[in-house]
């Protein structure tokens, strides 16, 4: 029975020992590769003093040694913190106090720990004793308007949530997914479990893979499954303009950013043969709920209907659940809410709301969306980001929506009013201010049409791949 995270990988090695697991730019292993590896990790953090309850801070480079500190660090019971390499300073500073690890592995200490681990490999290591209810990782958000929070994952939730997932999206073992997010963000870090729950091959490009090759890496691998955010799916239809020989891809995720419609309809122009599947979820519960493939062109605008085992509920200001249709709070339930955040009672009191009289916990989400007469999630956006003006409510959300579908627009970061000016629209695009804010104005009300409009070349981003509001602000002000 799969009960702790490394099950899934003992599985995967029992059922399939040579079928490949991960493949990185340097070399490949089998499932009984990453298996042994992953024991001899586990054997070196033990030798070095490091047990159950540690916390393992690693960069998550992408590679297979990667998965394997992963794989062995939860098999002492100790707590994997995975950070990204491209973290700034300030960032790394507080999760660091914060964590207050055992151990820091970073990209530099990487190739001398693995030459000791390699002489421990013909060592026996046996698993502690973990259960379900063990803490298994810390996620770090990506802190660009605060200092980052960790949310804490149990093994049982982890082994939940992949299940869960795992069962909407279908991967095969004749699979080869193509994982070029952070593995440090959840979406990339879950295709691991994803992988290993299903046997299938997990493929990481190099840290300094250049874009205009990622189609080439993924016709070599054979990948057929690729997870995208808009960032990603903008440099696969970039490549795809330039090369024009057929893959085998037959799916694209999205989560954590939402896909315009506009994108979504040229990844089918450019990949005729992929399915397109658009998920919707947190780190603090990892999914909420996933559409059945290509179920956007029957239900425009849904994120799906939650997963199984789960409920969710839209409550209004008073706590009560809404009718279909009407929009409020998203607000979760189930045994993939995570069990809080680290070190942050507080914070984790007001989101994780436990019920008195049931003892169940509650998910307060700080979405907003609505539910229809069939279960589907429409997501709304954050509580933050709606507003009204003119009289008119509406969200940061929809705004951007529209402004992405106008031809020439490749992204778009709307600022909310403050003192000192009104919302601003700022875009990246081939086409000029002027004709930006025509194209809103055939797209939604008049008072949810910005004044203004900023055209840029790029946007900076985040660690995990979304786009840097923060740096966008401090642009315009």
């Amino acid at each position: 029975m799969i009960s702790r995270v490394f099950d899934l990988l003992d599985t995967a090695a029992s059922a399939r020992p040579d079928d490949l697991a991960v493949v990185d730019d340097a070399g490949e292993w089998t499932y009984g590769q990453l298996a042994d590896h992953s024991h001899g990790f586990a054997a070196w953090l033990t030798s070095a003093g490091i047990g159950a309850g540690d916390r393992v801070v690693v960069e998550a480079t992408p590679r297979r040694e990667f998965v394997a500190m992963l794989y062995g660090c939860l098999r002492i019971g100790g707590i994997f913190v995975p950070i990204s390499p491209s973290m700034k300073e300030y960032q790394r500073d507080h999760v660091l106090a914060d964590a207050e690890p055992a151990i820091v592995i970073a990209d530099s200490d990487q190739a001398d720990v693995w030459q000791q681990v390699r002489a421990t490999l013909t060592e026996p290591f046996r698993s502690a004793e973990v259960l379900p209810t063990d803490i298994a990782l810390l996620i770090y958000t990506s802190g660009t308007t605060a200092a980052p929070k960790a949310v804490v994952s149990h093994h049982g939730h982890v082994v939940f949530a992949t299940g869960a997932i795992g069962s909407r999206l279908r991967y095969r073992p004749d699979d080869a997914v193509l994982c070029r997010l952070s593995l440090a963000f959840d979406y990339g870090l879950y295709q691991v479990f994803l992988c290993a729950q299903a046997g299938a091959r997990l493929i990481l490009p190099g840290q300094g893979a250049p874009d205009l090759l990622l189609l080439a890496e993924a016709r070599r691998n054979r990948a057929t499954v690729v997870p995208v955010v808009p960032s990603l799916a903008t440099i696969l239809l970039h490549c795809a303009r330039r090369d024009r020989a057929s893959t085998g891809i037959r799916l694209f995720t999205n989560t954590g950013e939402a896909l315009s419609p506009a994108t979504i309809a040229r990844l089918r122009e450019h990949f005729p043969g992929a399915g397109i599947q658009l998920m919707y979820g947190t780190t603090e519960c990892k999914r909420i709920s996933i559409l059945e493939v290509d179920g956007d062109l029957e239900r425009p605008g849904s994120v799906g209907r939650p997963l199984d085992g789960t409920k969710v509920d839209i409550v209004g200001e008073d706590g009560r659940p809404l009718p279909a249709g009407e929009t409020g709070e998203i607000v979760v339930r189930g045994p993939h809410v995570m069990a809080g955040y680290w070190r942050s009672p507080e914070l984790t009191e007001r989101t994780f709301r436990t019920d008195q009289d049931t003892g169940t916990v509650a998910l307060h989400t700080g979405d907003y969306g609505c539910l229809d007469s069939v279960g589907h999630i429409y997501f709304h956006g954050r509580r933050d980001d709606m507003f009204k003006r003119r009289g008119t409510r509406t969200s940061v959300q929809e705004i951007e929506a529209a402004a992405k579908d106008i031809p020439g627009v490749a992204e778009a970061v709307l600022l909310l009013p403050n003192e000192e000016r009104d919302i601003v629209l700022c875009a990246v695009a081939t086409i000029g201010p002027a004709d930006i804010l025509s194209g809103l104005g055939e797209r939604l009300d008049s008072a949810k049409v910005p004044d203004v409009c900023l055209v840029f070349d790029h946007f900076d981003r985040s660690s995990n791949g979304k786009i840097d509001r923060e740096s966008v602000a401090r642009r315009v002000s």
